[in-house]
């Protein structure tokens, strides 16, 4: 199914170790690996999540988001994440610590770009000024408007900052 989709025009794939966990970039990493430079692959850290799958809640320390990302390029089969997004916002850890964290793997050449998903405006402007944000990911959809209210939308359109929603179809009820 993921390769047909590469077929027909998709170009960009959407995962997380928290999707499985884990088996969902395994998954992906091995479809796409034909078409890998086709495409772009975005995944996530964030979660705090042990080797039997079960989580422990959110955890965004440097050195956890460093072995995510180097769990995920194994599991994904690239050198490269072409955006890594942190999954949640960890209020135990600044933002700029993450921020400069991802910045790092950037200048490694272990990631290409950074994204949040979920955070407020006040929290993407702070990380933005520390490492540019290439995208941000929110719920967005008919009945999910909030992007519109809290000001996200505005913050991504003024800053240069890519939106992307993620449930458009209302988690599929609205299909």
């Amino acid at each position: 199914i993921i390769r047909a989709a590469v077929e027909r025009g998709v170009t960009l794939f959407d995962t997380a170790e928290a999707y499985g966990p884990f088996t969902n970039e395994m998954l992906v990493g091995e479809a796409l690996a034909p078409f890998r430079e086709q495409v772009v692959i975005a995944t996530k850290f964030g979660f705090g999540i042990n080797a039997d799958g079960t989580r422990y809640g959110l955890d965004s320390r440097p050195e956890h988001i460093r072995r995510v990302a180097e769990a995920a390029l194994q599991r994904l089969e690239t050198e490269t994440i072409d955006i890594l997004y942190q999954h949640r916002v960890d209020p135990k850890v600044p933002i700029e610590e993450v921020a400069g964290t991802v910045r790092e793997l950037i200048a490694e050449g272990k990631v290409k770009h950074f994204g949040l998903s979920e955070a407020s405006a006040k929290t993407i402007r702070r990380a933005h000024a520390v490492q540019p944000l290439a995208a941000v990911q929110s719920e967005y959809s008919l009945w999910t408007r909030d992007p519109e209210r809290n000001g996200v939308l505005a913050t991504c359109e003024e800053l240069g900052i890519g939106f992307v929603p993620f449930s458009p179809l209302g988690a599929g009820f609205l299909t």
